[in-house]
């Protein structure tokens, strides 16, 4: 073969390769409409066109994905407020009364306790360890509550205690995922993504699921907890601050004044729109809501998320100090946000993670700190909720991924250098208010020592249930077309929680 012919053959297999390239994966599913392109389109898209659609008795527009929508059935909840406080609460500590317990004070861990049981940190045998707290019972309720929870204590019979909830995970990023997500691996839609695909939101100027952290870090399991997973990304939750600009970079930049900027936002969305057209992509109707919503938001989210105009009275009820990052001002936010029609209001306080591996983490140190900064605010939300008329349609809940250990941790047999419980997933306390749930009610039981659960056994499935129906959802029923099949947030487990309901 001569030069040229060389020279040649290469240049023909650079156009080919060139072709090649200009037909992406998108150019083929676009040419191959009539076969097996269309089929994964259709499994892919889940059913979203141009037109409306109905799917679960709802209906979906994907040009307009957030407005507020009717659930299949009336629900008693018009918006959640989710309190997470991740690291896991000791239930042993807070709500679950164990004076049998504190008679093991001390003594080694029983065989039984230890047998076939697999745990985080726990190696040979640890000592048993009673409660770290004194209890007494509140309200006509007679509920068992800490010292540590004084506050609440007062409203004891507005709450209703879950005391037996139980997980199969004992890692705090699979736990929380499970929880928030219904799976403990990555890649599900989170509750609150679920929640605003189903409803929407009644503001169009705010995000329908709204999150806010505190305790200086994300969740173990990062932002996964909030996200959308296969549902469209305008799903996913949106992270607020409690402190500066509400948003990053949601202010104009230096020298742009916001009409320049919404005639920025109108070319690209021009551009956003023609795409669409070409290939029908949800995620391209989901950036053009995204770039709508953050010229909204450059108007709405400063004005509700500035707690300075809240009334002194307020600020001495949740114990809140405008201008820094902490619990107590998202709280007061969160009241703010549902009050405004956001959906799904999502707090993540991080630092329960009572090892006992240092001062911080210790049973009787560390957490007693943590319970003096959400205690109050806690309860003011309740009460305020309440003062305003919205506890009847807000659904609020509070808890961990997983509970603790009746015995002392000894982490790789060695005796931690203070008072600490590891990981332990055969109970916990999760408690819920408003919206139709029980007051001053307690559901389920764990045996003498708080190790088990022997009546009233519930898991975090049955717990997603619960709140879908209390929004009006089917969670067997309420289902997104993914890979070929429907895909819910209580995956193939779950049964609501009746024995709770008003």
């Amino acid at each position: 073969m001569t030069r040229k012919e060389l020279y040649d053959q290469r240049l023909l297999k650079e156009a080919q390769q060139a072709v090649m390239r200009m037909h992406t994966r998108r150019h083929f599913l676009k040419e191959s409409a009539m076969g097996l392109g269309a089929l994964a389109l259709g499994s892919f898209f889940g059913g979203c066109g141009r037109r409306d659609t109905v799917a679960n008795n709802i209906i979906f527009d994907p040009a307009h994905p957030l407005l507020p929508k009717l659930s299949p059935f009336p629900g008693k909840a018009k918006s959640v407020i989710y309190l997470h406080m991740a690291g896991a609460p000791s239930q042993l500590e807070l709500f679950d009364y164990k004076p049998e317990l504190m008679k093991m004070d001390g003594q080694d861990c029983p065989p039984s306790l230890l047998e076939g049981k697999r745990f985080a940190f726990i190696r040979g045998v640890p000592k048993m360890m009673g409660p770290q707290a004194k209890f007494a019972q509140h309200g006509q309720s007679g509920a068992w509550i800490s010292e540590n929870m004084p506050h609440l204590a007062t409203i004891a019979d507005e709450i209703c205690f879950l005391k037996a909830v139980t997980t199969d995970q004992f890692n705090h990023a699979p736990a929380q995922l499970l929880v928030h997500t219904g799976s403990p691996r990555m890649g599900r839609p989170s509750l609150g993504s679920w929640v605003t695909y189903g409803l929407g939101t009644e503001n169009q100027n705010l995000p329908g699921f709204v999150v806010l952290t505190s305790g200086g870090k994300n969740p173990d399991a990062g932002k996964s907890v909030w996200g959308s997973g296969f549902l469209p990304s305008v799903y996913q939750g949106v992270q607020c601050r409690s402190e500066g600009d509400p948003v990053l970079f949601m202010n104009d930049p230096e020298g742009m004044d916001r009409d320049l900027r919404k005639a920025s936002i109108d070319a690209i969305n021009k551009v956003n729109e023609e795409e669409y057209g070409n290939y029908e992509d949800p995620e391209i109707l989901s950036r053009i809501s995204q770039y709508e919503m953050a010229y909204k938001m450059q108007i709405s989210a400063p004005e509700v998320m500035n707690i300075n105009d809240e009334p002194a009275y307020i600020h001495e009820m949740y114990g809140t100090r405008p201008g820094e990052a902490s619990f107590a001002n998202n709280v007061l936010l969160a009241r703010r946000l549902v009050e405004k029609g956001v959906r799904f209001v999502q707090l993540f306080d991080w630092g329960w993670d009572s090892h006992g591996s240092d001062e911080s983490l210790a049973i009787d140190y560390g957490f007693i700190n943590k319970c003096r900064k959400v205690d109050k605010c806690i309860t003011a939300l309740i009460l305020d909720l309440k003062q305003r008329g919205l506890l009847e349609e807000t659904l609020v809940v509070w808890g961990g991924e997983f509970g603790r250990t009746p015995m002392q941790e000894n982490r790789e047999g060695k005796k931690m250098p203070f008072k600490g419980r590891d990981h332990h997933t055969e109970a916990f306390t999760i408690w819920m208010a408003g919206a139709g749930i029980k007051k001053g009610y307690s559901y389920g039981e764990t045996d003498e020592i708080g190790y088990s659960a022997i009546s009233g056994k519930v898991e975090p499935f049955d717990i997603q249930a619960t709140i879908l129906h209390q929004l009006g959802f089917d969670h067997e029923k309420f289902t997104y077309q993914f890979q070929g099949r429907p895909f819910r947030l209580t995956d193939t487990r779950g049964r609501v929680i009746e024995e709770i309901l008003a």
